[in-house]
């Protein structure tokens, strides 16, 4: 069973990783690495416990555990093993100024502090223990809150974590709302929360508090617009993908999907096919298929079906409370201002699908919204797919596919406006959790040249200052010109040579 941690003991946690982080004990590197190599062994060597956690939470088969949480875990361990003695390094840079070209200037990479890693329950381990990775590398004391929605794989984790991880630097806290509200009282030098809006915006008040920084890693209603162009099974494939993988319980799942109203019977006929094909005729029964997370969010998407007021469900809409099932379902002819189906994100096993003409009426419905954390583009003209792009935002894009653009680490996930903000992931995670500090670094030396800066001001001194300081116009003109000038420079020198002979 899952234990709450006591308010006493969050204090205690907090200020206990405050001191040690004092110390200077996570500032080397070999000790940061130590610590990554450990929790990737506490992964690694405990594969199955989590999977069978993640199954009892969730009934999550064992395909969607290993891609959508063990996975990328490890990967990342290994790529801050293999990166983080470059990552860390101080970086070198060629002062702008003429009064420093002798001086030395240097960013440094340092950490932040004592941070807060507040994860989500769809993804027990990847969204609690990814961050957690990055954290570790930028060299940061992290309070790491479970999500009590998934107990059993909080149970597990919080079990192992003292037996590979340094507690000294590293703390868990179990609990609900009340522990979560006791440690955003406490003061943090940075907090990283992936969840819902709303609880993003309470995230984001407690910590103007402090003037903490904040991570929000939110979600909205991401949507998939099939062009005219596309090839509709390959479409309903990967649509059906990005929908029904762990039951549509993902912040960047196809929330509605965009149709030619003329492919609307075709879309729906495919994605039979495809569903049918993954999970039989009755997905409750294939161990391909998961199960919502609890009761009361059964009862939420249940809701969103049943109020809407627009819509036929032409595929699914089983539900079995008992058993946390709901149906892959899919309901044709809605209208985009429904209040049910349109409003919030769905986040479940239920696709809307909505009809259109021309690619701009589309544009500008998505435009209505707040820009989702994903768009898909389904089409074989580039030039559509840009137009799209062009004419909408969102926090990130996959063409021709769904979920993949997440699951690729070299590039940086996050939100924009409503869907979150900052980012995570490799490199982009370690730049999250650290502070550049700039350095610039003089000689006790030439302080003859320093009296132009000093009082008494006068305006000999100001002519100088504006000389040094202020570039001419014309000094941007001859460095874009560079080249053509050394050109011309050659060739008079040609011509002055042979002038010459």
């Amino acid at each position: 069973m899952l234990s709450v941690t006591s308010f006493e003991s969050i204090q205690d946690h907090v200020s206990h990783v405050r001191q040690v982080f004092f110390s200077g004990k996570q500032r080397d590197l070999k000790w940061r690495k130590h610590q990554i190599q450990r929790l990737y062994d506490l992964v690694a060597e405990n594969e199955e416990r989590l999977i069978e956690a993640m199954y009892f939470d969730m009934n999550k088969p064992r395909n969607e555990a290993l891609v959508g949480d063990i996975a990328p875990v490890l990967d990342e361990c290994l790529y801050f093993l293999d990166n983080l003695d470059a990552l860390a390094k101080d970086q070198k840079v060629k002062p702008r100024s003429i009064v420093n070209k002798t001086a030395k200037a240097i960013i440094r990479k340092d950490p932040l502090g004592v941070v807060l890693i507040i994860g989500c329950w769809n993804y027990p381990v990847q969204l609690s223990l990814l961050p957690l990775v990055g954290a570790i590398a930028a060299g940061n004391s992290v309070i790491l809150k479970l999500s009590e929605v998934s107990p059993y794989t909080a149970a597990v984790i919080t079990d192992l974590f003292p037996k590979y991880m340094d507690t000294s630097c590293y703390r868990i806290v179990n609990g609900g709302v009340e522990q979560t509200t006791a440690l955003l009282k406490e003061r943090f030098d940075h907090i990283f929360y992936t969840g819902n809006g709303t609880v993003g915006k309470i995230i984001m008040e407690a910590a103007a508090k402090h003037l903490t920084p904040v991570t929000l890693e939110l979600g909205g209603k991401s949507p998939a617009i099939i062009a005219h162009d596309a090839d509709m099974q390959l479409s309903a494939n990967r649509i059906a993908f990005g929908k029904f993988f762990n039951t549509g319980q993902i912040c960047v799942a196809v929330d509605h999907v965009f149709v030619p109203e003329h492919r609307v019977n075709e879309f729906v006929a495919a994605m039979k096919i495809t569903l049918e094909k993954w999970y039989g005729p009755n997905p409750q029964e294939s161990e391909s298929y998961g199960r919502i997370i609890a009761d009361r969010h059964v009862d939420r998407i249940e809701a969103v079906l049943n109020n809407r007021t627009s819509g036929e469900i032409a595929i699914g809409g089983q539900i079995d409370k008992s058993d946390r099932y709901m149906a892959p379902t899919v309901v044709v002819n809605v209208k985009y201002d429904d209040a049910a189906l349109m409003s919030d994100e769905i986040f479940g096993p239920i696709l809307p699908v909505i009809s259109y003409k021309e690619i701009d009426e589309v544009i500008g419905l998505i435009n209505k919204r707040e820009p989702a954390l994903a768009l898909y583009v389904f089409t074989n003209k580039e030039k559509l797919a840009e137009k799209v792009l062009r004419n909408t935002q969102s926090g990130g894009v996959s063409v021709n596919d769904c979920l993949v653009h997440q699951a690729e680490y070299s590039m940086p996930f996050g939100g924009v406006g409503g869907s979150g903000m900052g980012n995570y992931h490799g490199v982009k995670s370690f730049d999250t959790f650290t502070h550049e500090r700039s350095m610039l670094v003089k000689k006790q030396a030439m302080e003859g040249t320093n009296n132009v800066r000093y009082p008494p001001y006068t305006s000999r001194k100001l002519s100088i200052l504006r000389v040094v300081l202020v570039a001419h116009p014309w000094m941007l003109k001859l460095k874009a010109n560079k080249s053509p000038l050394k050109v011309l420079a050659v060739f008079l020198a040609i011509l002055f040579y042979l002038k010459r002979k």
